[in-house]
């Protein structure tokens, strides 16, 4: 062992890190969606099954919260990529 083993091992999450962090994130996604479209549609709890509006609710519901989510998740990208591009163009600026 070395003075300088610490920096052989890669830095940061492992793989099963992210991946166990990226199933937490979509259960929470998938938790609050159905918290949200189920205040919003669900009106009756005494019948056995949803009314034919309330079907309708929670399609359209469920619909638009993905499709926020995934506008949002783009929009992060879009500004990851700029802040990466920025970053680039000032370590040019600094020089080698």
């Amino acid at each position: 062992m070395g003075w300088f083993d610490d920096d052989a091992k890669p830095k940061g999450p492992s793989r099963l890190e992210v991946a166990r962090l990226e199933v937490e994130m979509m259960s929470d996604m998938y938790q609050k969606m159905v918290d949200t479209c189920f205040s919003k549609c669900i009106v009756n709890m005494k019948e056995d099954s949803l009314s034919v509006g309330e079907m309708s609710c929670t399609d359209r519901c469920a619909f638009k919260y993905l499709s926020s989510q995934e506008a949002v998740g783009n929009r992060i990208k879009e500004i990851e990529a700029e802040m990466v591009q920025q970053s680039d163009k000032a370590k040019q600026m600094m020089g080698p």
